[in-house]
């Protein structure tokens, strides 16, 4: 059995640990909550955008653009990953990582071009450690990123689409669901998907009917570029606060743990310290007796 001594420093440190553990966690709880308002926000917007040009195709008008025709032979590809700047959230970014090292050598063994970019100093060193350098990486998205932010590289994405740069555009990242459900997914967004009218009908089984001013393709050329844009920045947002959870879910299994050991140990050290206390006592007795005889 460990003395008394070493049992009860252990259990100061592992206190230490739980205090910053147990403050993780609330800091997690409280960017969670902001982030998640700001992803439900988005997922409004997003829905509802991509509505409205599925009802434009449903009334029957020509929805011809650039960005929702797909290419006929896929030649340059690009796969964005969303990963975290910092650890310490369990398994999300490992998940992300797996899955985006997975799609990049499914893509590059039926192309040559393949561009990778990776946000986060954790997937950046993920794919570096395995051998894999990023063609461009990015580490000024944080918990809490801004539309300008992503908005300066859904345009560089949007000009390379148009200009025959890349003929496909894959998006790694977490997707949040709910509370109790976030998961790795590859999502592509250019081409745009489920614009063409083929999405699910309206509740009402009727179509609506829009008057277009000045004209449906002016209309278009504002809308489609505004709908990736706000895919991509929903990307981000279900990254940011599926990040928050994991790390969330991560520092409060931690500080159970640590209350568990910490109970453990004080369990250990009161043993231990009754048996010096006895071990004491008993040599106090002995040697009265021996003055005593």
């Amino acid at each position: 059995m460990a003395k008394a001594r070493v049992l009860d420093r252990r259990r100061k440190s592992i206190r230490s640990i739980r205090k910053i553990t147990r403050t993780m966690e609330l800091i997690s709880t409280a960017r969670f909550k902001r982030a998640m308002d700001r992803a439900s926000a988005a997922t409004a917007y997003t829905n509802r955008i991509t509505k409205v040009v599925r009802d434009l195709a449903r009334a029957g008008l020509e929805v011809s653009h650039p960005l929702l025709e797909p290419r006929p032979e896929i030649r340059r590809a690009a796969v964005l990953v969303l990963s975290a700047n910092r650890g310490m959230c369990g398994g999300y970014n490992g998940n992300v990582f797996r899955l985006g090292r997975r799609r990049l050598e499914e893509i590059r063994g039926q192309i040559d071009a393949v561009r990778l970019e990776v946000s986060g100093k954790r997937g950046i060193s993920a794919f570096r450690f395995r051998k894999t350098t990023p063609d461009a990486s990015y580490t000024q998205f944080e918990d809490r990123p801004t539309f300008e932010e992503v908005d300066v590289l859904a345009t560089r994405y949007l000009e390379e689409f148009e200009t025959g740069q890349i003929d496909q555009l894959d998006v790694v990242y977490t997707k949040f669901e709910s509370l109790s459900r976030q998961q790795a997914v590859v999502e592509t967004l250019l081409p745009l998907a489920g614009l063409d009218g083929a999405g699910e009908e309206d509740e009402t089984g009727e179509g609506i009917q829009y008057d277009l001013l000045p004209s449906a393709e002016s209309i278009l050329d504002d809308i489609v570029p505004t709908s990736f844009k706000v895919k991509l920045f929903k990307c981000f947002l279900d990254a940011a606060v599926s990040e928050q959870i994991a790390r969330m879910m991560a520092m409060k299994a931690a500080t159970e743990n640590a209350d568990s050991m910490i109970d453990h140990l004080s369990m250990a050290y009161n043993r231990a310290r009754q048996g010096q206390i006895t071990a004491d006592l008993l040599e106090v007795i002995s040697g009265a007796e021996a003055l005593n005889g």
